[in-house]
């Protein structure tokens, strides 16, 4: 077992600025999926530079916006009602993937009116790159302390600070899961032309299969515990859905695909 590093969550200080790792988690992400997007769109007319750009604005703002608006009505909906301008308190914390997931959809919608292209081949061609900001994401997870796993006695648990019992440290399964696996998937997966949907389709089934599975070392968050049966949490809870439509999705572009019978 070990104790928790003492890492500091300010990374930058300068006087009353600061600057926190999970921001520049954050940053990092966003610019490593833009690299990622100029690489795959390489020999692709569809696609140009001005095009990337202007996506991964409005996927920042989907996911800055859903993700707090995803937090606060699936995480904190009692604080929200209290007081509806806890939306704002972004500084306080408080981010959900599923979220900023709806939220980013909801800015491609928007992104495809400019440009005249189909939402499917927005969220196509850009699922693949996504697993980079997720697994960033989760590391800035680990620097705060945040996400602490259940209790453990395996080799590699964690005794989180102001605890005494150790934990598994599930953000960085998270972190591997999310990250570096989805993404080897999706890269595989991506690599040959697919059918519209199917790509979006294998990111939803793979992010809400792996996060149904991760959440299994996760500690409840405190204020939910389970929502259901005794051992679903709010995670788990809404990765469901997602891997039912993603399902549907790899469904339908598997008969698009089918040959014709003569």
């Amino acid at each position: 077992m070990w104790h928790y590093p003492n890492i500091d969550p300010v990374a930058i200080a300068i006087g009353p600025v600061k600057i926190h790792w999970y921001g520049l988690t954050y940053l990092a992400g966003l610019g490593l999926a833009w690299w990622l997007l100029r690489v795959r769109s390489r020999g692709d007319p569809l696609w140009t530079d001005e095009q990337i750009a202007d996506l991964i604005f409005y996927a920042t703002i989907g996911i800055v916006l859903g993700g707090r608006l995803g937090y606060m009505l699936f995480y904190g909906f009692d604080d929200l009602i209290e007081n509806p301008l806890a939306l704002l308190k972004i500084w306080q914390g408080g981010m959900s993937f599923h979220g900023g997931m709806l939220g980013v959809f909801g800015a491609i919608c928007l992104y495809r009116r400019k440009y005249g292209k189909h939402p499917f081949d927005v969220t196509d061609f850009v699922s693949p790159v996504v697993p980079i900001g997720l697994g960033l994401g989760r590391i800035g997870n680990f620097i705060n302390s945040e996400l602490p796993g259940r209790e453990t006695d395996v080799a590699w648990a964690l005794i989180y600070p102001g605890e005494t019992v150790a934990r598994h440290p599930s953000s960085l399964y998270q972190a591997a899961l999310e990250g570096p696996v989805l993404l080897a998937l999706l890269w595989w997966y991506s690599s040959r032309p697919r059918a519209g949907m199917a790509v979006t389709g294998m990111f939803l089934t793979g992010y809400g299969s792996l996060r149904l599975f991760s959440e299994v070392f996760r500690s409840p968050d405190p204020h939910l515990m389970f929502i259901a049966f005794g051992w679903l949490t709010m995670g788990q809870l809404l990765s469901v859905p997602m891997v039912l439509l993603g399902i549907a999705f790899l469904w339908h572009a598997g008969r698009v695909n089918q040959p014709v019978k003569s």
